[in-house]
């Protein structure tokens, strides 16, 4: 039987997380090396992109861990631990966490990733007005810049199509001016 079949078994064909019934997908508990229904779970879109950080935590959508976090299962288990330490400021997220018992093995697995040291905020690349950009993106220069190390200025209100984010650093992200990439701090653009 198939990972997503096993997983849709023991789920019921929801999400192990949260309950929904669609958009439902694998999610492989990090660190892993081969997927297996012993460290995967079923999680729908909304848990899922709130999991990998790709959107906001909604802290209304993750009370009903206070009752999916009793689950029989390890990865469900380390994931509701992970994301309840996140949401950690929350008073009931607080609550649940003390009352959430993980064998010394589990909690090995959950502390592993380091993520409950985090809170639940998310940085995400945003330009000069505060608009989120995404990879593709078409920017335009707000001011003129001197490139460092090139006789190159881009000039106020240059067009830059296709950038590229720099995944470590949500102030910068990457463009071709006069067919020369550069990085450009975000503060100095606004999306196209």
């Amino acid at each position: 039987m198939s990972l997503v079949k096993q997983l849709q078994t023991r789920s019921g064909n929801k999400c192990e997380l949260c309950t929904a019934d669609t958009g439902l997908s694998v999610y492989e508990v990090p660190p892993i090396s081969n997927a297996n229904s012993d460290n995967s779970i079923l999680v729908c879109k909304t848990c899922l992109d709130q999991i990998e950080k790709t959107e906001q935590l909604d802290v209304a959508h993750w009370k009903i861990l206070t009752e999916t976090m009793w689950s029989e299962f390890p990865p469900v288990q380390v994931v509701a631990w992970r994301m309840l330490s996140r949401l950690r400021n929350e008073g009931w997220a607080s609550d649940s966490l003390d009352i959430l018992y993980l064998d010394e093995e589990t909690l090995d697995w959950a502390k592993k990733t380091g993520d409950h040291e985090s809170d639940g905020t998310v940085e995400f690349h945003q330009d000069s007005n505060g608009t989120r950009l995404y990879e593709g993106d078409t920017v335009v220069l707000v001011k003129t810049l001197d490139v460092k190390g090139s006789t190159l200025s881009a000039k106020l209100g240059t067009v830059v199509k296709n950038i590229r984010l720099v995944h470590d650093n949500t102030e910068q992200i990457e463009g071709k001016v006069e067919g020369q990439t550069i990085v450009i701090l975000t503060k100095y653009l606004r999306k196209g």
